[in-house]
């Protein structure tokens, strides 16, 4: 195999921009066929992205022999299905987060990838991006000392500009998307920090629902000890005041403290009471990075970029921190 002839499962919102683009601007890789089951819109979203296939059959997709490797990108609810079943066609798979409903899923999934003895790869695509490679090298450096703590802070109003507008929004839904907007956007904050600090050593988490007309958590508040013994302490919460919003992550070491956003294009590096900053442009496809290095991996020329195995922790860590199965 010498180029990923990519099809995409689910082309919907997230991948208008955010990801389908980017398959045909990477290196030996190309998007030849999509899928949704509004057949109408499948044709349209080929139609406007030159893809030269559409279906509104996710099997037929995966048996066309032209498609190569399947990037999944519906809802969480199908992610365990649509991926074993192609794994077990023998195609690699590039799926979004969250993995999977939650742990239990993702870890069918890890085992049909090693069952099958086919490539998994989990869209925790941050892990690539500049601003986040800074982090990890300051890191890595050792430019802040020894970390002592984290404190990640999360905060959005009802009508937050993250809260979809339609009158229907799935990830409100727990049998859909398995947790509201924490199990939105919160599986990108805690991969990075597994991505930063390794093995944890334990974790748990106080999940409330203080808007009583929804049927998932708004706020949720979590902890978690690395076996390096750095501290990490989270704070999600989606009812704040208007005005009030925050999206901050601040690491704090022994010598100073880095601070960014997980939306946003700048860091903030503190030592000595002088502060310095780096500013990062903002990507055109958000996950290119990450599908440039999937690609390399599903072609032999690197590795796995993030795999199920570590995908899966965040999964337990999402589950933990809303009292699933919490490891004390």
């Amino acid at each position: 195999m010498n180029e990923i002839k990519w099809g995409i499962i689910g082309c919907g919102d997230v991948t208008e921009v955010k990801s389908g683009p980017a398959f045909n601007k990477v290196p030996n890789s190309s998007l030849v066929a999509v899928m949704r089951r509004d057949a109408e819109k499948a044709a349209d979203y080929a139609k406007r992205h030159g893809v030269p296939k559409w279906y509104s059959d996710a099997t037929q997709l995966i048996n066309d022999p032209e498609v190569n490797a399947i990037y999944i990108a519906t809802p969480p609810l199908q992610h365990e299905a649509y991926t074993i079943e192609a794994l077990a066609a023998g195609k690699p798979v590039y799926v979004e987060k969250p993995m999977a409903l939650n742990a239990e899923a993702a870890q069918r999934m890890v085992n049909a990838a090693n069952n099958y003895g086919v490539k998994l790869s989990v869209a925790h695509y941050r892990r690539e991006q500049p601003l986040f490679l800074k982090v990890k090298s300051l890191l890595e450096n050792n430019i802040i000392g020894d970390i002592r703590f984290v404190d990640l802070k999360m905060l959005q109003p009802q009508k937050s500009k993250l809260i979809a507008k339609a009158d229907y929004n799935w990830r409100m839904d727990p049998s859909i998307a398995g947790g509201g907007l924490f199990h939105d956007l919160a599986p990108h904050q805690l991969d990075l920090m597994l991505y930063f600090f390794g093995a944890v050593k334990k974790f748990s988490g106080i999940p409330l629902k203080q808007d009583r007309q929804q049927q998932v958590d708004d706020l949720v508040n979590g902890h978690i000890l690395f076996e390096n013994g750095v501290l990490f302490n989270g704070t999600w919460c989606f009812t704040v005041a208007e005005g009030a919003q925050l999206d901050t992550c601040d690491i704090y070491g022994a010598k100073g403290k880095i601070s960014f956003p997980m939306f946003g294009h700048q860091i903030k590096l503190t030592l000595n009471g002088k502060e310095e900053q780096f500013d990062f442009l903002p990507l055109a496809h958000v996950e290119q990075p990450m599908i440039e290095k999937v690609v390399e991996y599903f072609l032999n020329k690197s590795g796995n970029p993030c795999s199920g195995e570590e995908a899966l922790k965040t999964m337990e860590l999402l589950d933990g921190f809303t009292s699933k199965n919490q490891k004390q």
